[in-house]
């Protein structure tokens, strides 16, 4: 899974209707093991989080269109 600064992420719940989680990436921070995100969720709180596998998607911030 790769991420950038600006990027959606959306999390899946692993409870049985909980509704998924959505929010802006801030940060990427690579460790040795596995990658960390600072995240702003729509609610205003900010996380940072190491995702389990399947669980999230990386939705890539759009570029903007020049005039």
């Amino acid at each position: 899974m790769s991420a950038k600064a600006g990027d959606r992420i959306e999390i899946e719940s692993e409870t049985v209707g909980t509704p998924t989680r959505e929010g802006e990436i801030l940060e990427v921070m690579q460790g040795e093991l596995s990658v960390r995100y600072r995240t702003r969720w729509h609610d205003g709180h900010e996380t940072v989080f190491t995702p389990s596998g399947g669980t999230a998607r990386i939705i890539p911030k759009r570029a903007k269109k020049k005039k």
